[in-house]
């Protein structure tokens, strides 16, 4: 991919990796799938799903639509061991949450974050939502094979609250307070390694949010580090997974890479992902 949107055959005959005259099959196959991620964990669930059959809609909304109490709540929460999973805006989970609880917001590619992060589609689910969109959530995740959401809490965070619950938060900065600390800490970068490898902040890691579990050694327990990813919605459910795993030492950057390609936060230069390929 690239910003041109027309070209000549000859340019591209000169510039595409993948219409080397020289190239041979296994080139090929090797370049096509250089840095192609393996798919979701549900994705084979759902194979399996659409050969042995799958409940109804109607019968997954009756099942989840189910107002619950805080106190009704929690205690399923603990029987069963569910995720919960809030679905609100990424500033509004920054600012207050139920502890241990997972941010997938609804606003974004909410579905293909649910499939990638959750493994198992019989994973018990709790929701809190925005008012209004519980059944949207239901319907969404239903759509990718998560059928086994047991209720939402009623009222969302204002009710456990309330009810004398405790809530959490994360820790979050603008870009621009990052500019006057970023040379003090570590910067995980929680983008896709193609974006990282485009251009991002000089001395970052690479934890990509897909790879989260597979790099847990890499992450700082102890000493404070910053997260970010390009827009500030990964960076978030990125810092959700690691609070509901005891680590409480990150700080969010909010808008991302977004927000700091506008400070003086030195980058390293951008490579187009076509030059990549090159």
């Amino acid at each position: 991919m690239s910003k041109e949107t027309t070209d000549t055959l000859g340019n591209q005959k000169k510039t595409n990796y993948a219409l080397r005259a020289d190239m041979t099959l296994e080139e090929f196959k090797a370049e096509l799938l250089e840095g192609l991620l393996p798919p979701p964990a549900y994705f084979p669930q759902n194979v399996m799903m659409n050969i042995q059959g799958y409940e109804s809609l109607d019968s997954v909304k009756e099942k989840a639509n189910k107002p619950l109490h805080p106190k009704e709540f929690e205690a399923i929460a603990n029987q069963t061991e569910a995720v919960i999973l809030d679905v609100r805006n990424e500033y509004d989970f920054i600012k207050e949450h139920i502890p241990n609880s997972i941010f997938i917001g609804l606003h974004g590619q909410f579905a293909p974050w649910v499939g990638a992060l959750i493994r198992d589609i019989k994973q018990p689910i709790l929701l809190i939502t925005p008012e209004g969109k519980e059944e949207e959530t239901v319907t969404r995740l239903s759509r990718v094979g998560f059928d086994n959401t047991l209720g939402y809490l009623e009222g969302g965070i204002e009710t456990w609250k309330n009810a004398g619950y405790e809530t959490d938060n994360i820790n979050s900065i603008t870009p621009e307070e990052l500019n006057n600390e970023y040379k003090k800490t570590t910067i995980i970068d929680a983008r896709k390694p193609g974006e990282f490898s485009a251009e991002h902040v000089e001395n970052a890691i690479n934890i990509p949010l897909d790879y989260i579990n597979e790099h847990l050694a890499e992450i700082p327990k102890e000493e404070p580090f910053y997260v970010h990813c390009a827009g500030g919605y990964r960076s978030v459910i990125w810092a959700s997974i690691m609070k509901s795993r005891g680590y409480h030492n990150m700080i969010n950057v909010e808008k991302g890479m977004a927000g700091i390609r506008n400070t003086s936060i030195p980058l390293t230069n951008f490579v187009c992902a076509t030059s990549l390929k090159q």
